[in-house]
Formats: C-alpha cells, structure tokens, sequence
C-alpha cells in the first residue's frame, strides 16, 4: 500500500484509481477514503482520482496530540508530493472542505481547479449546527445517535449505501482530534486568499452544516460561484449524485 509521509513524520495512507488530470479528494470528519466510495468510480472514468485516510483513520498512522484543519491540508500535500504530482484539482466535502481551504490558499501553484461541497468558514463568520442537532448527535444511546446522524446526511428515501457515517475503527482519542480541529477551523482570511476557480456546492436543506455557509464561500472565495442542491442534506454528493457528479466533472474540465 503506497503512503506519503508528512513532515511531521506521520505516514498517510493513499491509493490512485482512473485516468486523466489529478483530482485530490479530501474526506469529512472522522472518515477514511471510503468516504468516495459510491462516488469516486465515477470521477475515475475522467480523471486520476486520489484519495486518502486523514491521519487517525483507515490505514494512516493515528497519532495522539492536536489536529487541525491546517494539519489535514499539509497532509495532503504529503501526498501530492509522494506522487509527484505538481498541481491537481482539489474536491473536499465537509471537514474535507475546511483542509481544502488552506491548501489552496497556502499552496496555490498546487490547485488547478477547487470544488468546497458542504463546508464552512468555521470561526466567527460561519453558521453553526443548531442546539437541537448537537443533542441528538450527543445522545448516550449510540444507535440512535447513529440514526440522527443518518437522517442528517441522507433523506428518507436513501436507501443506502451510507458511506460518510464515520471510520468504525478509530480510536476514540482520533474520533475527538477529528472533531475539534473542525470546530476550530477559522478560514474566513483563507478564503479570500484562494486564486483557484471555484465551485461551491451544498444541499438546500444540510442541518449538519448549515446551507447559510455556503453563499458565505461563495462571496468570500474571488473567483467563484455557488449551486445550491434542491432537497439534499448533508451528503449531498452520494445520494444525489447524478446531479453532484456532473456537475463538478463540468466544472473540473471548463
């Protein structure tokens, strides 16, 4: 299994699929690569898709101490730069759009094109989750905390597969680095440092992460435009896919 190693020493693990212009696919929150799975043969038929397990996740190396979204873009370019690749698309979706915020603005000879699918600014300028859907993703009861978590990615009418409910196998110690890295994210001076076209994507009715963020992207980021997805929720990639799909691969390939 090929892994990139970080100048902090971690080893990320990575794989590669398809053909074409690279495009870099950075998970949610908790969530190993697997996070692409429905949605990543599609991309692989247009281009070389990479992906990875955010340290504390799938195969990577899941090291104690502090994490950050920062820490997450840094990985990343670990792995562009194992595979020597110079400049790739970049798609990252929830905690995975925080990452993809730094990386383009700190590393911009490195992203072609960006696509920022249900994510925030984080820090003062974001709109947080609700009160109501804190409680129910805190609940003791695991699988109704599960349940809540689901109806939050997904509409009723999903009926699976549910890729981006988390990495079962993370240690518990990763799962609460995952978490507060993103709660700390703050990429409000980030974005408008972005030079990449870009292209952010959100369901129209995301609770998880609140649609609201994404017209603040949209306006922060200079070179930039916004669709929003009728009646999708947080996953809004997987389960409407047939519009998501395309409509990133266009954008990819203006």
């Amino acid at each position: 299994m090929p892994y990139a190693l970080t100048e902090d020493g971690i080893s990320v693990h990575y794989d590669v699929r398809g053909t074409g212009d690279p495009l870099l696919l950075i998970a949610g929150q908790s969530n190993s690569r697997h996070w692409w799975d429905w949605v990543r043969p599609y991309f692989a038929e247009s281009f070389t898709t990479i992906a990875f397990d955010h340290r504390g996740t799938g195969a990577s190396d899941k090291p104690e101490g502090d994490y950050s979204t920062v820490m997450f873009a840094e990985d990343a370019r670990a792995v562009l730069d194992d595979l020597g690749v110079g400049r790739a698309h970049v798609y990252g979706t929830s905690m995975g759009g925080r990452a993809a915020q730094w990386l383009a603005a700190l590393h911009p000879s490195r992203v072609e094109r960006l696509v920022l699918g249900c994510t925030s600014p984080g820090g003062p300028h974001g709109f947080e989750r609700g009160p109501e859907v804190r409680k129910a993703l805190a609940q003791p009861d695991r699988g109704k905390a599960l349940q809540a978590l689901i109806d939050l990615m997904y509409t009723p009418g999903w009926n699976g597969p549910y890729s981006t409910v988390g990495d079962p196998d993370m240690p518990p110690y990763a799962r609460r680095a995952h978490l507060l890295a993103s709660a700390a994210h703050n990429g409000w001076d980030a974005l408008a440092a972005i030079k990449a076209p870009t292209l952010v994507v959100h369901g129209s009715d995301d609770e998880f992460n609140p649609t609201a963020n994404a017209p603040l992207i949209a306006d922060r980021v200079p070179d930039s435009r916004l669709h929003l997805i009728e009646g999708a929720r947080h996953a809004y990639f997987e389960e409407f896919h047939g519009e998501a799909g395309p409509l990133v691969a266009d954008f990819l390939t203006a």
